[in-house]
């Protein structure tokens, strides 16, 4: 197995030894040989590294950790290039989930106004990223987890990257069901359909055994036995998702709830606020020179089970291990109902030759409705990232199913334009 090199952009996150903790455990998976942490925060930066590489030596795993300011300085002979960006880091997300709610709507940092206004900061950033990325190595892949994932794998796509989207709802969709059915998370296999953060599991299928074309379907005892501990994960009513007959993300509350959101989110506070303590409290513990496994705290910051999903996603595109997985990728027909340029969210044939949808049956009225709407949106959310002005925000407002009506969507492009304006070159 050859060893290889991978960088990741945003290294001073405190997510990175999430990530290095799965590049030690997997290491048969992904045989590792250097991680180059990448970030313009110096003292964050090497408080990391430190911490991942006593993570790795805890581990008996050999790999190097080395650290640079600069992508141009550290992609340089990379296999891979992972991304975790937040442009204008918790501060920025703590006003895209606060100056919303001002005008009635969901206050969220992926999906909304709020998720808008993320897009337009990160697109740019991460195209510059990329171009970089190209000139250190043409044949690198980029695993974009930075959010709004669809919408930044879109751009990178469409600038001719190498590029494929990572979330982890899917896989803890996997995890969590195959604990409720006493199986091996290997043996569960989703019916996965939709765009990032907007995704139903239609199925759930118990394979006959790791990596098998049989097995059969579970989700309907799923929701007998289980449904109100599904219920209670994805936040939604029991009675809904009986309705609906699959198992909606929690994301999905922002549209099947929305009203009953903001109400919660007006009283409760911002998520980035909670995150703002949180991180506070790990890069604390990550200081201390004895700590040398990834904290229990780490849990609660979100991001489960992230480093399995990028360790076998790395696997298969770097030609070790092929395998079907969840990711967010070109249309390219799949559903026949977009575009072909869309970034879409499902199971596909993962190899070092790309990234394949697997074909999928006909997605019922219910849900490819607000699928089309959504990318709707997303096109003209990445126009808007692109050429930037008033006017395209404006109608990527107008074309969001959350938002839509017109003096609603004046009065949000103006308070994102005057909250973003340290970020947008041309506001």
């Amino acid at each position: 197995m050859r060893a290889l090199k991978i960088a990741i952009v945003g290294g001073g996150s405190t997510y990175t030894p999430e990530l290095i903790d799965g590049f030690a455990r997997l290491r048969e998976t992904l045989a590792i040989d250097e991680v180059v942490l990448i970030d313009p925060a110096a003292d964050r930066l090497e408080l990391i590294a430190g911490l991942a590489r006593r993570i790795f030596a805890k581990q008996g795993h050999g790999a190097r950790v080395t650290t640079a300011a600069s992508v141009a300085e550290g992609a340089d002979g990379v296999d891979a290039v992972l991304l975790q960006l937040r442009i204008g880091g918790q501060a920025a997300r703590n006003e895209d989930e606060t100056w919303p709610l001002e005008c009635g709507c969901v206050g969220q940092e992926t999906t909304g106004a709020g998720g808008l206004a993320k897009a337009l900061r990160t697109v740019p950033v991460v195209l510059d990223i990329a171009e970089q990325v190209r000139r250190a190595n043409p044949d690198a892949w980029i695993i974009d987890f930075t959010n709004p994932v669809g919408i930044v794998t879109r751009a990178l796509q469409s600038a001719g990257h190498k590029a494929v989207g990572l979330c982890n709802v899917a896989i803890g969709f996997q995890r969590k069901f195959a604990a409720h059915l006493g199986v091996d998370p290997e043996l569960i296999r989703l019916d996965h359909v939709g765009l990032n953060h907007l995704t139903w599991e239609r199925g759930v299928t118990v394979l006959d055994y790791p990596g098998a074309g049989t097995g059969h379907e579970a989700l309907p005892k799923l929701l007998a036995d289980f449904g109100e501990e599904i219920a209670a994960d994805v936040r939604l009513p029991l009675s809904l998702i009986l309705r609906l007959g699959v198992v909606p993300s929690y994301y999905l509350r922002y549209f099947y709830q929305h009203d009953t959101v903001v109400q919660e989110l007006a009283t409760k506070g911002s998520r980035a606020a909670e995150v703002a303590v949180i991180e506070r409290q790990l890069l604390d513990l990550y200081a201390d020179p004895a700590l040398d496994t990834k904290p229990d705290l780490l849990g609660t910051r979100g991001g489960a089970f992230y480093s399995e999903a990028a360790v076998h996603l790395l696997a298969a595109l770097l030609g070790t291990a092929a395998s079907v997985q969840v990711v967010n990728t070109r249309n390219d027909g799949t559903l026949p109902f977009l575009p072909d340029d869309a970034v879409i969210e499902v199971p596909a044939e993962v190899d070092a030759d790309g990234v394949r949808p697997l074909p999928q049956r006909p997605i019922e009225p219910l849900y490819a409705g607000l699928i089309a709407h959504t990318t709707a949106y997303e096109q003209l959310a990445l126009r808007a990232a692109l050429v930037g002005g008033r006017g395209p925000v404006l109608d990527a407002l107008l074309a969001h199913p959350l938002v839509g009506q017109h003096e609603l969507a004046e009065r949000l492009t103006d308070r994102l334009l005057a909250h973003n304006r340290a970020y947008l070159d041309w506001a």
